[in-house]
């Protein structure tokens, strides 16, 4: 059996206790770095046997720490994942990778020449959910995939330091991704103000992607609403799919609902709606931040390329600046 890597948490507040708490609990915490007196001594409590510090260079210099995950605020994490990479340390970093293409491009280039892992925190790509859900498009149960829509919605946590956009869009974005393998040619993002007008900061966005195989999808994302909704809707041919992770139980569901055609050919044919059973297929219960930190491990002791690499982090980058772009040109579309 190969040695647990060792891994520091920098960031430990609203998200990065989730780290701390699963790369303990699978053996790997070695370091924990934050600038917040009450934190440190919080888990140096905790964790006697972890170095809890305040000095990102004391993590970046312990040669007994294999990788660091950041889970710092989004504007440091091209700073902290750069100065990681060039201390000769495996990469985690939360979504996004950077917020400048320029910058993700250049964190790839750094992996790629040290020969580290570098690997983004979109979460959603290892959800037992996601992951049945692509294994059903893929079957052709559904028949032809017509279009796919996310809603993530809530009351708060509203952020005063990015938009909906940024915040809440990385995850529905890498799923995308993940489910219909052409990338998109073209994106256009509508947003609206409300909670904070005077800042320009959207509280609610709708997005539309176009592809080149006719495929669409639509992401409605807001801090501004009565529900707490995180559902994925995939429209197929023959069958239509939908993932509500609000649900504790029968997270997925199989909707046999479609038109079918009867006649030769399509404009002499008559149309017939067909609503069939619904059926839940059986998913994994495992916990995604779980999954993705274990993957991580594996990827730095096993010399694995992870699933949601630099390239992947980039990828979505993309797509977040040019949706950025539309937004600031009243919904032109971007093409990509």
């Amino acid at each position: 059996m190969s040695k647990r890597a060792s891994v520091a948490v920098c960031g430990a507040g609203y998200w990065g206790k989730n780290l701390v708490r699963h790369f303990r609990e699978l053996g790997a915490l070695k370091g924990l770095c934050d600038r917040r007196p009450e934190l440190l001594s919080s888990f140096s409590s905790l964790y006697p046997d972890v170095r809890v510090t305040s000095s990102y260079d004391e993590i970046l210099n312990d040669s007994s720490i294999d990788a660091v995950a950041v889970a710092v605020p989004s504007p440091s994490h091209y700073e902290f994942a750069k100065k990681a990479l060039e201390a000769g340390k495996h990469v985690f970093v939360e979504k996004p990778i950077a917020l400048d293409v320029r910058h993700a491009e250049d964190l790839c280039r750094l992996a790629k020449k040290k020969r580290l892992r570098l690997m983004v925190g979109h979460l959603l790509l290892y959800h037992p959910a996601v992951r049945k859900l692509k294994e059903i498009l893929h079957s052709g149960e559904l028949g032809e995939t017509y279009y796919m829509y996310t809603q993530r919605l809530n009351l708060g946590q509203v952020r005063k330091d990015e938009n909906a956009l940024w915040s809440l869009a990385p995850h529905d974005i890498s799923v995308i991704l993940e489910l219909f393998p052409k990338p998109p040619v073209s994106v256009s993002a509508h947003g609206f103000s409300y909670i904070q007008k005077a800042r320009g900061i959207e509280d609610v966005i709708f997005m539309d992607f176009k592809f080149k195989d006719d495929k669409a999808a639509h992401i409605h994302l807001s801090w501004l609403d009565p529900h707490k909704v995180r559902r994925m809707t995939v429209v197929g041919s023959r069958k239509m799919v939908v993932f509500d992770d609000m649900e504790h139980t029968d997270k997925l569901k199989i909707f046999d609902k479609g038109v079918d055609l009867n006649g030769a050919n399509e404009m002499a044919s008559s149309m017939v709606l067909r609503v069939g059973e619904v059926h839940a297929p059986y998913v994994e219960n495992v916990e995604p931040l779980r999954a993705e930190c274990l993957h991580f491990l594996e990827c730095v002791e096993k010399n694995m390329k992870p699933h949601s690499d630099g390239e992947n982090g980039l990828a979505v980058l993309r797509i977040l600046q040019a949706a950025s772009k539309s937004l600031k040109a009243d919904g032109r579309t971007v093409r990509l």
